[in-house]
């Protein structure tokens, strides 16, 4: 079926559209989902693109099941995906946890829009960023990739899929409205370009020399239901074989196995790209759709004489520590514009040795650039 995936070319296309295109060229061929704006397009292309490959796209009773769904396919070895925003974001976080525990490779695209509750649906907002990170109950790792154009909509798409497929963990595309619902020029590579992770299978033969659940090492071959490997998958604490149990040892053996799994390979997760850094006296942080509007701000303050540099942050969770820390030390202070009141600014702060500067925007529009000019100059004078 690769001849009906999207063509090697230039295309001019929707955020969520692209994000679809991505997935199937990374593999996916199993989407369930329930349909809310701004992610709504992403399950209409998903229901008319899936079935001309082979796939399945299917809609659920909401987004409890549709969570429910990707998770059980995937352990029917199936590359699985799903895409929401905010409110069936919360409404996933349970199952979220499942996967986490089960060791589940999915990816989960957030649109995010206007909140709390239903907020603005049709509009631009980032309330979801700590959500992503602290949403699910319990002690648990976070993989969240945040783009903020078509291009990096598609690309960061199949990077989820290989993170989750190698990681065996869920993992999140945390777009947001503007991201999602913009036209943009796509480039698609050549398909030898593209990398593409497959996922390592535990076979029935492997079974009498090792355990399913090997917590010795970071990374296992993943069971398929159907293959006959007669294992265990519980969502209740388990040992290696896969079985509930209370025993604390055993539960300290499985968390540090779940969370060192990212904790130990977080330098091959973050992602950045850092602009005009070099003579840089003060550091925009920006992430999404608002890096946009803070690149503008950072040109226009450096034709005011202001030393400014940008790094858009392409991964957010696992946060990159050392980059926040490396950065504060070359600077005098760094601002931090969220299309919300506050939420990434927060391991910023920890994180940073200077002044670090909070500009806060209400859901429903993209940060205008001049509110940002307007903080760098009073931090330059």
């Amino acid at each position: 079926m690769s001849e009906k995936l999207l063509k090697p070319g230039t295309y001019f296309m929707m955020g969520n559209m692209a994000c679809v295109e991505a997935a199937l060229i990374a593999g996916c061929r199993f989407f369930a989902g329930y349909p809310i704006t701004p992610s709504s397009e992403i399950f209409e292309r998903a229901s008319l693109r899936f079935p001309q490959v082979g796939g399945v796209a299917v809609e659920m009773e909401d987004e409890l099941g549709s969570m429910a769904a990707i998770i059980g396919a995937s352990y029917a070895g199936a590359k699985a995906m799903t895409a929401t925003s905010g409110p069936g974001f919360s409404l996933m976080m349970e199952n979220i946890g499942l996967a986490f525990i089960m060791e589940a490779p999915v990816v989960v695209v957030n649109v995010q829009r206007a909140g709390p509750s239903t907020g603005i649906p049709t509009l631009v907002g980032q309330g979801d960023v700590m959500q992503a990170r602290w949403g699910s109950h319990g002690d648990l790792e976070t993989i969240a990739y945040c783009p903020s154009s078509v291009q990096e909509f598609f690309d960061l798409t199949i990077k989820a899929f290989n993170t989750a497929e190698r990681f065996r963990t869920p993992v999140f595309v945390l777009a947001d409205q503007v991201v999602g619902m913009m036209w943009e020029r796509l480039r698609v590579p050549q398909y030898e370009e593209i990398e593409v992770v497959e996922r390592e299978r535990l076979s029935p033969d492997m079974l009498g020399s090792r355990p399913p659940f090997d917590y010795s090492q970071d990374f296992n071959p993943m069971p398929i239901v159907g293959t006959g490997c007669r294992v265990n998958v519980d969502s209740l604490t388990h040992d290696e074989r896969g079985y509930p149990t209370t025993d604390h040892a055993v539960s300290e053996r499985m968390l540090s196995h779940l969370l060192g799994k990212i904790r130990n390979h977080a330098h091959e997760i973050w992602r950045w790209e850092e602009q005009m850094m070099d003579d840089a006296e003060i550091a925009v942080i920006a992430y999404g759709s608002t890096a946009r509007s803070a690149l503008k701000a950072v040109k226009t303050a450096r034709s005011r004489g202001i030393r400014v540099g940008l790094v858009k942050l392409l991964t957010i969770w696992p946060f990159p520590d050392e980059l926040i820390e490396k950065i504060s030390q070359k600077v005098n202070a760094i601002v931090v514009p969220e299309i919300n009141y506050g939420q990434l600014i927060h391991p910023v702060k920890e994180h940073a040795k200077c002044p670090v500067v909070g500009v806060n925007w209400a859901p429903g529009s993209l940060i205008e650039p001049h509110v940002i000019v307007d903080a760098l100059e009073v931090i330059a004078a």
